[in-house]
């Protein structure tokens, strides 16, 4: 059962199939620029959606607004410090923000950045400084039906062969995930982690953190890797950051906030320049573009969430939906983690081809049927076309992300998302498919508008 008991309630939209006809083409079909009162159950992202707890309440309550050296800022420090050991701390209002301090600073043209997986912000952030983001999944990774336990885990091979070869000397930096957000929410094992560790150490290469979802990286890693079934989750965390030399953190994960982030540092000539910028474009060093009560807030769910009752039930709320889907029958990309479900809408939709975008389809048509907005990560997120339309790169996969609030719904809400897949699984025929009418240079899948692509008889 949920850890906790309801305080405050908020009604959800409940509207009609003719009101969401209407929505989804005022807004060219990109889900994104829905109003969240036209959304009934919103799954776009786990991102600064969850519910605040009362300590956490309360924190910001007796938050100090001062500039400078606030309170607040030296609570957050302290408790940042203790979870990951680094020795310069700089707050930012998010994790975008600290991509786009960090990779400012540490990063020139021509440089070549190595990730299990990049995200999008991230990628952007990396790619507009000039520098080349390169994903090193791991084999297990390209089995989306596989129950391997981390098939987020970073190719180590990959990893050694770049380092050591022709490319080893572009290399700025290498980025875990964790979890492994654009590999379908896969966990990174401990043993990986150690062994990206020692390589990069070999090479003089810096090796940090997306540390987005550390902790239900740390929960899954006592569920499954051998010598830590005994480790509390907080024990495993602070092992991973302790392996690293920075991290990058937006806290709106697994801060359980809903603004902020920061950037862990060890190297003070680094942390000092980054600093700088921080400065410039962010705010002083001791708010990052935060208020006070945002600091405290995001210490105490810092402190939260390492706690095994709170992610025991989230891994639970996740494996409920998993079972809702499969049974649905719908594939998922397995084994299902803890922030999201992926659904394999390539796989459930195989008449729409990946230029016509399956995993859009399928997330427009859950809007259409049940009011659930979520997230496409296939072609669209990932693939190109020429000027005519015609196909130049689609995505291995086209998935459609179902992403979970923390502490925001209970396993009814869930239930209906598992109804309206059963309802869509029975009727695939009448989803089609979509065509880009205007799109952006990057990150397109945020402000492209489309049109639909009737299916052929």
């Amino acid at each position: 059962m949920e850890p906790y008991r309801i305080k405050v309630v908020e009604p959800i939209p409940v509207t009609t199939r003719q009101q969401r006809e209407a929505a989804l083409k005022r807004v060219n079909y990109n889900l994104f620029d829905l109003r969240a009162d036209e959304v009934t159950i919103d799954l776009l992202t786990d991102s600064g959606t969850g519910a605040l707890s009362a300590a956490q309440l309360a924190a910001g309550m007796a938050g100090d607004e001062s500039y400078s050296g606030s309170r607040s800022f030296y609570r957050f420090q302290e408790t940042v410090t203790e979870l990951t050991g680094y020795a310069h701390v700089l707050p930012a209002h998010q994790g975008r923000a600290a991509e786009r301090v960090l990779f400012s600073t540490l990063l020139e043209r021509g440089n070549l950045v190595l990730s299990n997986t990049h995200f999008d912000t991230t990628r952007a952030n990396v790619e507009l400084t000039g520098a080349e983001a390169r994903d090193l999944p791991c084999p297990e990774a390209r089995n989306l039906d596989s129950a391997e336990p981390f098939k987020g885990n970073i190719d180590l091979d990959a990893l050694a062969a770049t380092l050591a070869g022709p490319d080893g000397s572009r290399v700025a930096v290498v980025v875990m995930t964790i979890t492994n957000n654009g590999g379908g929410g896969q966990p990174v094992s401990m043993e990986n982690l150690k062994r990206a560790s020692a390589l990069c150490r070999q090479h003089g290469v810096p090796f940090f953190l997306d540390a987005a979802r550390f902790a239900e990286n740390a929960w899954l890693v006592t569920r499954h890797e051998e010598g830590y079934r005994d480790r509390t989750p907080r024990q495993v965390a602070e092992e991973a950051f302790r392996l690293t030399d920075g991290c990058v953190m937006s806290a709106k994960k697994d801060g359980i906030v809903h603004i902020g982030g920061f950037i862990g540092l060890s190297d003070p000539e680094l942390a000092q320049k980054c600093e700088l910028l921080l400065i410039a474009t962010e705010g002083f060093a001791t708010y990052g573009g935060l208020a006070g009560r945002d600091l405290d807030m995001m210490a105490q769910g810092l402190t939260e969430v390492t706690e095994p009752s709170y992610l025991a039930e989230r891994a639970e709320i996740a494996s409920h939906l998993a079972h809702r889907v499969r049974a649905a029958g719908v594939d998922i990309v397995e084994p299902p983690g803890m922030h999201a479900l992926y659904l394999n809408a390539g796989r459930l939709l195989p008449h729409i081809p990946a230029h016509h975008y399956p995993g859009h389809a399928l997330a427009c048509q859950l809007y259409l049927e049940g009011g659930i907005r979520s997230a496409e990560l296939g072609s669209l997120y990932l693939g190109e076309e020429d000027e005519h339309g015609n196909p130049v790169k689609s995505a291995p996969y086209e998935l459609v992300r179902l992403a979970l609030p923390r502490r925001v719904y209970t396993r009814s809400h869930y239930d209906h998302v598992g109804e309206t897949l059963a309802k869509i699984a029975k009727n695939t025929d009448q989803v089609y498919g979509f065509r880009i009418t205007d799109q952006s240079p990057i990150l397109r899948h945020f402000r492209a508008t489309l049109e639909p692509v009737p299916n052929r008889s």
